[in-house]
């Protein structure tokens, strides 16, 4: 004899199946997530010279070498990646360099000449080692930066020039993100406080003068150290980072 049930009574056992049913039906939540590595809580901005700096005595170009911010708005290792992942873009803040076209005609010459060619940068993944010295693990090509002068730039990393294929970074946790400049780019902000920011070069030698011949890491593999230390100075970057989504231990199938 079948034994009748009370709605309510259905509607209880009923219930269960229902919830599992609907949890079944349902995705899981896991996405990758989005981070912008090297941003710090104030924005990145175009370098300027300090008012009633000369240009002659201004200190926003970077020459000949490979750069790591180790601190900004006060973080130390801001650069540093939190998790597995692929860089898939970079910001970077450029200088003007000068209000008056002439005056940046002329800058454009000398600084070309000086330093071996036209400003271009690459984004530079680096393993840590001992005694601050970081061997390069992957890098993205060089990109010409003089038709983007005066702009805060962000940029996927396609290949340049032709910019046709996309060009990701592989990142694993406990890599430092730098810029590599094998000629010269106006990224630098200073006279900032030294407690706040600071970068470091890839060479150990004659730090307060401009590199006398190239020092910049532009070989995977290549190691150096980096010796010289700046304080009170930002590099104006950061990159997009995309974390990778593991595959869960067990799953439907």
């Amino acid at each position: 004899m079948l034994k009748r049930f009370s709605l309510p009574h259905a509607l209880i056992c009923l219930a269960p199946i229902t919830v599992l049913a609907t949890a079944l039906a349902l995705p899981m939540a896991a996405s990758a997530a989005v981070v912008q590595v090297g941003q710090t809580k104030t924005p990145l901005t175009a370098p300027a010279c300090p008012k009633g700096t000369s240009t002659s005595s201004c200190k926003i170009v970077l020459e000949r070498t490979t750069a790591i911010q180790t601190k900004s708005d006060g973080v130390s290792s801001p650069t540093v990646v939190k998790q597995n992942g692929w860089i898939v873009a970079f910001t970077v803040g450029l200088s003007r360099l000068s209000t008056n076209a002439k005056t940046v005609h002329s800058l454009l010459h000398g600084l070309d000449t000086a330093y071996g060619g036209v400003p271009q940068l690459a984004l530079t993944v680096l393993k840590p080692g001992a005694k601050n010295t970081y061997t390069v693990a992957a890098q993205s090509g060089n990109y010409h930066l003089i038709p983007f002068l005066g702009q805060v730039l962000t940029e996927p990393l396609s290949l340049p020039p032709n910019f046709s294929a996309f060009t990701a970074l592989p990142v694993k946790a406990g890599d430092v993100l730098a810029l590599t400049v094998p000629t010269w780019a106006p990224i630098l902000s200073y006279n900032l406080s030294g407690s706040q920011f600071a970068y470091a070069q890839s060479r150990t030698q004659n730090c307060s003068t401009a590199a006398a011949s190239q020092t910049a890491q532009t070989k995977v593999g290549s190691s150096t150290q980096y010796g010289c230390a700046y304080t009170g100075t930002r590099v104006q970057y950061s990159a997009t980072e995309v974390t990778n989504v593991a595959y869960p231990k067990h799953y439907n199938h």
